[in-house]
């Protein structure tokens, strides 16, 4: 897993509440969970920034995710806020690089993940060079 020093060219926060379907026997979220706190922070982050999954999908392409690591810290319970903070990493080959890191109430780090997204054709053939449109948001946000 990269670290969280990692340089992000673009940052989205968005907070969540635990629900009650997502805890365990002993009131903690399953470690599953996390997973979905990870995409609702990567909608977010598509939402705010244009490049969501309707605009990959739209462009011709899937961005499925091929790797995920999650480092679980400390714990959080039934009715707890969380904040997931999606970082954005800059890279030239032709994937999708978030970290994150999500925050407790107390703004204390309860986990570090990565995930890595590539982009398949509607074949779903893997493509190795960078799509036109994804090209076009990274010049966007001066990413490149």
């Amino acid at each position: 897993m990269k670290k969280k020093t990692a340089n992000p060219a673009l940052i989205h926060r968005t907070s969540c509440k635990i629900r009650f379907s997502e805890v365990d026997s002993m009131n903690v979220a399953w470690h599953g969970s996390y997973v979905k706190y990870l995409e609702d922070g990567r909608e977010a982050f598509g939402i705010r920034y244009g490049i969501g999954y309707l605009d990959s999908y739209r462009a011709g392409y899937k961005t499925p995710i091929v790797d995920l690591q999650i480092a679980y810290k400390k714990p959080v319970t039934f009715g707890e806020t969380i904040t997931v903070e999606t970082r954005y990493i800059p890279t030239e080959a032709a994937k999708i690089l978030f970290d994150y890191i999500i925050y407790n109430e107390q703004g204390e780090e309860i986990i570090i993940a990565s995930t890595i997204q590539v982009f398949l054709d509607e074949t779903n053939r893997l493509v190795l060079q960078n799509p036109d449109f994804y090209l076009a948001w990274q010049k966007k946000w001066g990413i490149r």
